[in-house]
């Protein structure tokens, strides 16, 4: 064993000792929010396919139609030989989907998070940075090497009097939030957040990739709600919309930027047809979706209800997102196998994807669970936490 491999022996049996192991397990599809593991079907409420879409026969038609008639790659990047027309049409249904001048695709949305907002940190290298303290991951990684000033979650007046605190520095301000957050399902109040950049004359970079599909006049997002209002949005299609990648929407002139200086699109192979085409079909039935958006919405409210009755704290949850925080990673544990074992896979979340002392069951509903289904989720959570 080399002395590399003795660090990941060590890594790993510290990661046992906090109940934060991860491993792999394989899940198969099996219809109306349903999956198979280890020979079980269960009701799967840990997914992100808010909207059933991932399964829905336009996706798979459109993006093996494509497929055949584009080719199974782009074969180089978008710079080199990587354009066809398609990409170039996608991105502008993208920008209208979002009511802004210009899109550009990304292979996913760790990818395009942090591949952009270092390349925005490029072009400013004496910005201030402000960024929401549950910010994704990806958000953290593309301001790496950047000083990052960290508001409270979801604390506008502290952000505010971060920015009024640093109200002489001549250089840009840049604000790095998300619209809905993924561990917690809360939203950002956009409207006065978007005052509040004008105020301060600072940038805003909104993170849509739970709101996609789902929030929003058409299900566009929140920002599509205050044109205008921000002047980077960026989302996924892993998501509500069921299919793949990611993109992000603004000015003309931010986009030819990005195209100029972003390494993480300039140097990744074009995305291929295949995850164009379902892309495609998903924008042409996320508009029409009004009532899978009011079923979600109404089943959130049905969660919550019945676990806050029982004392289980949801957080701020307004969204499709719904935490059952338990707050020891063991605990959290031993309830998730607990859950699967009535039938319902609900994925247990720890440190240090959520801070700790917060660990969870992070719930995320599908406008394809029936009422019995969610009812008899919070009669297992309910059960066991009693």
């Amino acid at each position: 064993m080399t002395s590399m491999e003795t660090r990941f022996r060590s890594a790993l049996e510290r990661i046992d000792a906090r109940h934060e192991r991860r491993t792999l397990r394989v899940s198969a599809p099996a219809g109306d929010a349903r999956l198979v593991r280890d020979g079980a079907t269960l009701i799967d409420f840990s997914s992100n396919d808010y909207l059933g879409l991932s399964a829905h026969p336009l996706l798979a038609e459109r993006a093996a139609e494509w497929a055949k008639r584009l080719g199974a790659g782009a074969g180089a990047s978008r710079l080199v030989t990587g354009t066809r027309e398609a990409h170039l049409a996608l991105e502008r249904k993208i920008a209208a989907f979002k009511h802004s001048e210009a899109a550009l695709l990304f292979p996913s949305g760790w990818h395009c998070n942090a591949a952009v907002l270092a390349a925005l940190l490029k072009a400013a290298p004496d910005a201030l940075l402000f960024s929401d303290r549950l910010n994704h991951a990806s958000l953290h990684a593309g301001a790496a090497g950047h000083r990052q000033l960290r508001f409270r979650h979801n604390d506008l007046d502290h952000l505010e009097a971060l920015l009024a605190a640093h109200n002489d520095h001549a250089g840009p301000r840049l604000i790095v939030t998300e619209s809905v957050f993924s561990m917690d399902g809360d939203r950002v109040d956009l409207a006065r957040l978007s005052a509040i950049a004008r105020a301060h004359d600072a940038f805003l970079y909104l993170d849509e990739a739970h709101a996609t599909g789902v929030l929003g006049p058409e299900g566009r997002g929140l920002s599509a709600a205050l044109p205008g209002s921000v002047d980077l949005v960026m989302g996924t299609f892993s998501k509500a919309l069921g299919c793949f990648g990611a993109y992000v929407a603004g000015s003309q002139l931010l986009i030819d930027y990005l195209v100029n200086t972003c390494g993480g699109f300039i140097f990744s192979t074009a995305p291929p047809p295949a995850m164009l085409g379902a892309i495609d079909a998903a924008l042409d039935l996320v508009p029409g979706m009004t009532a899978e958006r009011a079923r979600l919405a109404g089943l959130g409210d049905l969660l919550r209800a019945r676990l806050q009755t029982a004392g289980i704290d949801t957080g701020a949850s307004a969204t499709q997102i719904v935490p059952a925080i338990i707050g020891d990673a063991a605990a959290a544990l031993a309830l998730a196998d607990a859950v699967a074992a009535k039938g319902m896979l609900a994925a247990a979340i720890r440190p240090p994807t959520v801070p700790s002392g917060t660990s969870r069951l992070r719930i995320a509903l599908h406008a394809t669970h029936k009422d019995d289904d969610v009812a008899r989720l919070a009669d297992a959570i309910v059960e066991q936490c009693a």
